[in-house]
């Protein structure tokens, strides 16, 4: 199995996890799914990324992580602008 295929099923299987967890607990929120599924998407970049050489799609990941971490600061922001507001 390629590496490119165990990120995308170790990240599903993740996300899986979370999900039945969180039902579980009768809490769902998707603010806590997206966070935790950027952490494990930050794990799994790190973890694939190979010494001497960068694969194609973990460049192409990269851009989607950056654009989780620009959604997470806004998800930071809109909690401490609640927060200020009460």
């Amino acid at each position: 199995m390629r590496s490119k295929h165990l990120a995308a099923a170790a990240i599903s299987i993740w996300i899986f996890i979370v999900i039945f967890f969180m039902i579980l607990a009768e809490s769902p929120d998707l603010e806590i799914i997206f966070v935790l599924t950027l952490i494990s998407m930050l794990v799994i970049a790190e973890l694939a990324d190979p010494v001497h050489i960068r694969p194609r799609f973990l460049s192409r990941f990269r851009y989607v992580i950056a654009a989780g971490v620009i959604l997470f600061g806004a998800i930071v922001a809109h909690k401490v602008m609640e927060i200020l507001s009460s």
